[in-house]
Order: structure tokens, then C-alpha cells, then sequence
């Protein structure tokens, strides 16, 4: 059986006449099931590489401008046919989510908050110049899906069913401009730990200022390939240094933004010796995450510190670390969820490690 959190519907804004197009109609869906594979057993789940095994099948919605939304459909999992000219393939005019669902020990299936990744998604379309869509007919499609595929979304501890919705632009057409087709779809993955080694150990970051990830007044905070590609350079020279993940700086003070492809949170005693849990606010340049969301709410209702969103620095981590201020750090993500962090190399030089036991404020 399959649930989800059920929102109010909601209306929407659609820019231009491109937008005023026919909306996505779950009732329209046309299934097409071909059980080929078998999912993996409970004792094969904890071992799954993340990303490397998927399921039976895939939500496919084609878009044309002037026509509109095509009917959705559930298809085998298979190769994508399109055009080498596609926009998609050469301005990276696409977008895409990440969403998981977990079975309970109740048997149940239940996917964390998708509709706020719909509206991240919608948005991420936007500014792709991307067709706009009905965010809850998509999810009813989705869920459809992960009818049809229920088998493969493990039991295991620590393992989940990962979603990831996908929008590109197809129109086989060389040019900067808006795609006139588009396909939305929408594959899953049983997935075990987001990182090689397993678990949830500490991982250790690089921070070094020559690293930037997104400025102000470029796309940070949204959700696009274009985002996350040129991060594989600097990614793999923090491997070389024997770190897991960048932690990503900007400006010549040095503000703390993201971590690897997660948001950052830090829980210290402030300099007004208030136990306090800080994340970087969302200022453009930090993606809008719904873990992120979903822990900043969680704390608020615990009421057991400070809970803020603000701009902070390396200066000041390497400051309540000396003063024995600094209690911990983590990231998180739907992929990772919850990754603390164990230690920073900072410049390449100087290496420290987080946690700390500290002083509790009087």
C-alpha cells in the first residue's frame, strides 16, 4: 500500500504563453508492465551501490509547444531516443529531483515530502525556460509508478526506493533558445548509503577558497545539471587529498555555503553563549533543500536550542573551534540525509577535526 502527505492544491503562476499550455493529466496514464528483473534481496540492499541499480520501469510525459502535455505513461526502463541537437545535450537546458520513499515496518510505502520537491522542480523549470506542470497530477502518476514497481523498494535498514524526476529540453534545434519540446520523466532506484565506505561515517571536507559554487544573481538555488558537473573537477582533487567531499566558500570573507551536494548545518555555543543550530540562509546561493527544511522545523519544535538561518565563515569556525565552541557539523540531502562531518583540511594545509566535546553554557 502506498501513501503519501496529502497538501492542499494549490494554484499557479505560469509565465508567457508557452506556460498556458494543456496541464498533465493523471487520468490519462497509459501502463505498460514488464516485470524483468528481480529486486534485490534484503541482504543484497545494504550492499547496493547508490545510483547503479534500477527498476523495472519509468514514467515518460512528453511536452510540444502549441500542443501541450501528452499522455503519461509507465513504460519498461530503457535508452531515452533523442536528437544529438538536442538543447538538453549541448546548453544543458534540464533539471531534476531527488526524492525517496521508504517501507515501514509496517510494510508500507511512504515518500518523504514530495510535493515540496515538485515546487523546487517547478521553479527549476522557470528559470530553464522548461514547461510548467501540474505538480500533483505528476504525483499521482509517481505514485502509480511506485505501484507498479513496490517490490522494489527495500526493507533493509538505511536503504530507500530513490526517485529522481528528470525535465529536458528535446527540440532538435542548434541555439541558445527556449526548447519547443520537452520530455519529462521519471526513473527509481533501490539505493543503500549515498558514500563508498558505507554508513554514515564522518566524512572529511576540503574547504579551500578557490573552490566556488554559485555567486550571486547565477542559479544556485536551483536545481540544475549545469550546477553539479563542473563540481566533478574539484571533487576529485579533494579525493586526492584523501577528503570525501568540498566544502564550498565564496567571497573574500570566506562565507560557508554548501557542503559537497548537500546544505550545511553547524551546532556550536555563538559568541552569545547560546547553544544554536545554523545553516546558511538562502540567499540565491544554496539550494533550497527539503531535508533542510524538514530539520530546521524539527528543531524549532524540540525547542532544546537557538535555531537559525545565517551567513557565517571559515573565520568563525576556526574561531569557536579554539575557543572550544564548536560541538559539531553535518550535511545534508535526500540522497545523503544526515552526513556528519569528522574533519576539514582548510587550504590544503591546515586539517582540524569537528567534534569536540564543549563547554555547556551557563
Amino acid at each position: 500500500m502506498l501513501s503519501t502527505v496529502k497538501f492542499a492544491r494549490r494554484s499557479f503562476t505560469f509565465i508567457g504563453s508557452r506556460y498556458a499550455s494543456t496541464s498533465i493529466q493523471a487520468d490519462r496514464l497509459k501502463v505498460k508492465v514488464d516485470h524483468r528483473n528481480s529486486p534485490p534481496s534484503e541482504t543484497e540492499q545494504p550492499n547496493l551501490r547508490f545510483g547503479h541499480t534500477f527498476s523495472d520501469h519509468m514514467l515518460k510525459i512528453a511536452w510540444k509547444d502549441g500542443q501541450g502535455w501528452g499522455a503519461p505513461q509507465i513504460v519498461p526502463y530503457g535508452n531515452l531516443s533523442l536528437s544529438p541537437a538536442a538543447p538538453a545535450l549541448h546548453y544543458a537546458v534540464e533539471c531534476f529531483e531527488g526524492v525517496k520513499a521508504y517501507r515501514g515496518d509496517d510494510g508500507r510505502v511512504r515518500v518523504f515530502r514530495p510535493l515540496e520537491n515538485m515546487r523546487r522542480m517547478s521553479n527549476s523549470c522557470k528559470v530553464s525556460m522548461l514547461p510548467d506542470f501540474d505538480q500533483e497530477e505528476v504525483l499521482k502518476c509517481i505514485k502509480e509508478l511506485l505501484r507498479v514497481d513496490r517490490n522494489w523498494v527495500p526493507s533493509a535498514p538505511d536503504c530507500s526506493l530513490y526517485i529522481r524526476p528528470t525535465v529536458i529540453g528535446t527540440e532538435p534545434h542548434l541555439g541558445v533558445n527556449a526548447s519547443g519540446e520537452a520530455l519529462l520523466y521519471v526513473i527509481t532506484c533501490p539505493v543503500g548509503p549515498y558514500f563508498k565506505d558505507g554508513g554514515f561515517k564522518p566524512v572529511r571536507l576540503l574547504a579551500d577558497p578557490k573552490y566556488v559554487r554559485a555567486w550571486p544573481g547565477g542559479l544556485g538555488a536551483s536545481k540544475l545539471g549545469s550546477n553539479y558537473g563542473p563540481t566533478i573537477a574539484p571533487q576529485k582533487e579533494a579525493e586526492a587529498l584523501g577528503c570525501t567531499q568540498i566544502l564550498w566558500l565564496f567571497g573574500p570573507d570566506e562565507q560557508i555555503t554548501e557542503v559537497g551536494t548537500m546544505n550545511m548545518f553547524m551546532f556550536w555555543i555563538n559568541k552569545n553563549n547560546e547553544r544554536e543550530l545554523i545553516t546558511p540562509p538562502l540567499n540565491g546561493l544554496i539550494l533550497p533543500g527539503v531535508t533542510r527544511r524538514s530539520l530546521l522545523e524539527l528543531a524549532e519544535q524540540w525547542g532544546e536550542c537557538k535555531v537559525r538561518e545565517g551567513e557565517f565563515t571559515m573565520n568563525d569556525i576556526l574561531e569557536a573551534k579554539a575557543e572550544n565552541r564548536l560541538m559539531e557539523m553535518f550535511g545534508a540531502g535526500t540522497a545523503c540525509v544526515v552526513s556528519p562531518i569528522g574533519s576539514i583540511l582548510y587550504r590544503g594545509e591546515v586539517g582540524f577535526a569537528v567534534m569536540c566535546r564543549c563547554s555547556q553554557p551557563s
